[in-house]
């Protein structure tokens, strides 16, 4: 057996506080990491969850407006046309129109 001195009580020494410190710190910041780590990890998935329900309400969205589309316009010869040959033929009545202007006016209507 070999004899090493006296054993130290006490205080350590400087190589056991550096030792130490160094454990500490190397485990608070494993564990500072696995936190982050965790977190980050939680609002990944928080986020892909609001993503997938943003897209669906789109999806939803998209869907509705196609079923509520607004039927397509009547075309140039409907009863547009008619009142308005009729309002031709109340300005004739009334005088406000000759006969040429009331023609005229038919005409253009009609495309002829």
């Amino acid at each position: 057996m070999v004899f090493r001195g006296p054993r130290r009580v006490g205080r350590p020494g400087l190589l056991g506080t550096v030792a130490r410190t160094a454990v500490i710190t190397g485990t608070a910041r494993a564990t500072s990491n696995a936190m982050n780590r965790r977190a980050a990890d939680k609002q990944a998935d928080e986020q892909e969850r609001i993503d997938q329900a943003a897209q669906q309400q789109y999806a939803e969205q998209q869907a509705a407006q196609q079923q509520a589309a607004p039927p397509p316009p009547a075309p140039a010869g409907g009863d547009d046309l008619v009142s308005r040959l009729q309002e031709l033929a109340r300005l004739k009545e009334a005088g406000v129109l000759t006969d040429d202007e009331f023609a005229a006016a038919k005409a253009k209507l009609l495309g002829s």
